[in-house]
C-alpha cells in the first residue's frame, strides 16, 4: 500500500517545542545571470523565515551526484504516443553526469519501474520498451510511492534527489491529496522538474484539486524546480542535469523564532543579477 506523508500539524495553546529552532538546511539553485562562472557566496543572497530576514551559516555549492526519478505518465488518454515519451526519457539517458543515476517510473492506476537505478545506457535504452499506455492517471498516488520507496531510504552522500515529471499533471482518482503530496516533497526536499504535455481536459476546472497545468506549476514552483517545453527535450534535459550539478548550493541556516503554524515561508533572494529558486514552503 502507498503511504501518504502528511507534515505535521501545530496547536494552538501550546508551548512550542523549542527544538524547532534547530539548524536547516535548503536546498538553493542560483546562477549568475550574465554566465559568469565565479561561485556564489552568502554575501549574495538572503533568506526570509516567515517574512524574517534570517543570518545565514553558510552558502556552499553542491556538486555532489544527483538521483533523478523520471515521472513518466503512460495512461491511456495522455496527448503523447509512446515512442514520444521513450524518446522524452532516452535524452537523460546521455545528460547525467558521472556519478548520476536513474530510475524510470511509469504510472497510470499503479507506478511501477520501468529501469531501476542506473547510469548505464544501454540498460535504460532497453528498459524502455516497458512503457505502455493504459489506464487512469493516479499522480498524486505515484509521487507518494516515488518519495517513500524511491527517495527517502537514499540518505547521505545522496541528499540530491530530484523528480523529472514527464507528462500534463492530469490526477484521477489518487487516495492521496494533491497538497499532501507537495507537503511530502517539501518535507524531504525534492525538487520537482516537468516536461509538460499539453493538457487533455483543455483547462477544465476540477472541483478539489487545480487544475493540471496549475498542478505541475506548483509542483515546480513548490519545491524550486521548473517547468520546462517538451519541444526540446534534448536542451531540457541538458538544462536540468546541468543544473543540478553546476547550480546547486546549500545554504544553512537557524530560524531566529519559534514558528507556531503548520510550515514555514521561505523566500529566497539574490543581489542584482543574480537568480535564485528554492522550495517556498518549509514544513514542521
Amino acid at each position: 500500500m502507498l503511504a501518504v506523508i502528511v507534515a505535521a500539524t501545530g496547536q494552538a495553546g501550546r508551548r512550542p517545542d523549542q527544538s524547532k529552532t534547530r539548524a536547516r538546511l535548503v536546498s538553493v539553485f542560483a546562477v549568475r545571470e550574465d554566465g559568469a562562472g565565479a561561485p556564489l557566496t552568502a554575501n549574495d543572497v538572503a533568506i526570509y523565515d516567515d517574512g524574517i530576514e534570517q543570518k545565514i551559516h553558510s552558502f556552499t555549492p553542491d556538486p555532489s551526484p544527483a538521483r533523478i526519478v523520471l515521472l513518466v505518465d503512460n495512461s491511456l488518454s495522455l496527448r503523447a504516443d509512446v515512442p514520444k515519451l521513450a524518446q522524452v526519457a532516452r535524452e537523460f539517458v546521455y545528460e547525467i553526469y558521472e556519478g548520476d543515476q536513474m530510475l524510470i517510473v511509469g504510472y497510470d492506476e499503479q507506478a511501477e519501474i520501468v529501469s531501476d537505478w542506473t547510469d548505464d545506457a544501454q540498460k535504460i535504452e532497453a528498459s524502455l520498451t516497458g512503457l505502455r499506455k493504459k489506464g487512469q492517471p493516479f499522480l498524486f498516488d505515484a509521487l507518494t510511492a516515488v518519495i517513500n520507496e524511491a527517495l527517502l531510504p537514499l540518505s547521505g552522500a545522496h541528499r540530491k534527489r530530484a523528480i523529472v515529471l514527464i507528462g500534463d499533471g492530469l490526477d484521477r482518482g489518487s487516495k492521496t491529496k494533491f497538497k499532501a503530496a507537495l507537503a511530502a516533497l517539501q518535507a524531504a526536499d525534492i525538487t520537482v522538474y516537468a516536461l509538460q504535455i499539453p493538457d487533455r481536459t483543455g483547462g477544465a476546472h476540477r472541483r478539489d484539486t487545480p487544475k493540471p497545468s496549475e498542478v505541475v506549476r506548483q509542483l515546480a514552483e513548490g519545491t524550486g524546480g521548473r517547468v520546462l517545453p517538451l519541444d526540446d527535450p534534448s536542451a531540457a534535459a541538458k538544462s536540468i542535469c546541468d543544473e543540478l550539478r553546476k547550480n546547486r548550493y546549500l545554504l544553512a541556516y537557524t530560524p531566529s523564532s519559534v514558528s507556531y503554524i503548520d510550515a514555514r515561508r521561505l523566500l529566497i533572494s539574490g543581489n542584482h543579477g543574480i537568480t535564485v529558486r528554492s522550495k517556498t514552503i518549509e514544513p514542521k
